[in-house]
């Protein structure tokens, strides 16, 4: 099966995810573009943009798919530890650039820097029109771990997250998750297999399953905006 280019002079238009490839796994589409509202349409339909740098722009929909449900979040026995002893300060969209530029520094999908200049435009523009979020983990003032991703409905489609000190990371995926699930949030959007996500609660989906888990909480209506963060969500966590 060949593969779609896309216009990105024109509406979007994705094909059906069921014509992703299968070598390799979920590639769907080439071309087309990153401004908002082709982002947007892309994740409401369950496909997502990751090339490098050099590459033309490329569309994915794997098989299976990663996914987290918020009250299923798995937290071990040390990290709720953690949170008891408060040495971290967490918040929501209080510094999505130094975040996502994190991300972009550490090692990504393959080992590679796949945020790329353009697609860190693209997604700080979400950002700025209240679509894209980051949740931040603060030590001694310093940002040492945190995630981002985009919001469509009840769905969170993560992006990529990073830790510089030990468990940051899950620390910024639990308090995510435990807002998540006060908002009535359904779905976390894992995108591909991680030892590192399984072992926090996460599953695989056949794409099948995902997009008819997506559905439902997709036509919820979206209310873009910067997001607060409550603290004792996370408090309760560790009780």
């Amino acid at each position: 099966m060949s593969l779609s280019w896309l216009n990105p002079t024109e509406a979007p238009a994705f094909p059906p995810t069921s014509q992703a490839l299968t070598e390799p796994n979920g590639l769907l589409a080439i071309g087309g573009s990153l401004d908002a509202n082709w982002l947007l349409s892309a994740y409401s339909q369950g496909i997502f943009p990751w090339y490098e740098e050099g590459q033309p722009l490329l569309w994915w929909s794997p098989d299976p798919r990663l996914i987290l449900e918020p009250s299923r979040v798995v937290v071990s026995r040390s990290l709720r530890k953690l949170i008891r002893k408060r040495v971290y300060t967490i918040s929501f969209d209080a510094d999505f650039l130094s975040v996502i530029s994190a991300c972009q520094s550490s090692k990504g999908r393959k080992e590679s820097t796949w945020i790329t200049s353009e697609m860190r435009v693209a997604y700080v523009n979400l950002h700025k029109l209240g679509h894209a979020h980051s949740v931040e983990v603060w030590h001694d003032e310093k940002l040492v771990g945190g995630l981002y991703g985009i919001a469509v409905g009840k769905v969170f489609f993560g992006e990529s997250m990073f830790s510089s000190q030990a468990n940051a990371s899950k620390l910024a995926l639990v308090a995510l998750s435990r807002q998540l699930q006060v908002w009535g949030f359904g779905l976390i959007d894992c995108q591909v297999y991680s030892d590192h996500l399984v072992s926090m609660g996460a599953v695989a989906l056949s794409r099948m399953d995902f997009q008819d888990a997506l559905t439902p909480l997709l036509s919820s209506r979206t209310h873009p905006g910067a997001w607060q963060y409550n603290p004792e969500n996370l408090l309760k966590t560790s009780s």
